[in-house]
């Protein structure tokens, strides 16, 4: 099903997602990689604030490229998200919902999602130069010394992203892999 979904990403919204749904997602969202996964998850042990609000969240496992003139950011195409897996379920735990990137996830992660509701969206590796055009604003928030993996807060329109894992675990993955599979069995 395709859907257009203004964030932020609340857990009744987020229910309404299923396993390969294609959503045009608008609003705020922020990107961070694992350097700066593995900053936030050590000042949340320290028991700082983030320097942004988690609540209802989607983060973006981006490293930019620099914007040319004209441009309000460079190529922006997902990073692999298992490098994240080992701080998702601290950042769900305290109110991110939605993450963006590409690849598997981790059980414990999937199992992070049941209990948060979370939602898990696949962007097109490869296209980062396409997906740099659904982004209008960008800003960084913090962790500029990180370069490409600072924290940055980005107001996208329309962004084109697949649902592959819903928040009751569905997994497109796994689903679409056995759909395929029974299809073609002879």
């Amino acid at each position: 099903m395709e859907k257009h979904i203004t964030l932020p990403l609340t857990e009744e919204l987020a229910r309404t997602l299923h396993a390969g749904d294609t959503v045009y997602l608008t609003g705020t969202i922020y990107t961070s990689r694992d350097a700066g996964h593995k900053r936030m998850c050590e000042a949340l042990a320290r028991g700082e604030k983030l320097p942004f609000d988690p609540t209802d969240a989607t983060i973006y496992y981006v490293g930019p490229t620099p914007a040319k003139p004209g441009q309000v950011i460079g190529s922006a195409g997902p990073t692999t998200s298992g490098r994240m897996d080992a701080y998702a379920p601290t950042m769900m735990s305290v109110g991110a919902r939605g993450m963006i990137g590409k690849g598997a996830r981790l059980p414990e992660v999937i199992e992070a999602m049941k209990k948060y509701s979370g939602v898990y969206f696949g962007a097109i590796g490869g296209a980062g130069a396409l997906l740099a055009r659904c982004i209008k604003e960008a800003e960084i928030v913090d962790y500029e010394d990180l370069g490409a993996e600072a924290l940055r807060r980005l107001y996208v329109e329309e962004m084109p992203l697949v649902v592959i894992i819903d928040s009751e675990g569905n997994n497109l993955y796994e689903s679409g892999r056995a759909a395929y599979l029974a299809q073609h069995r002879e």
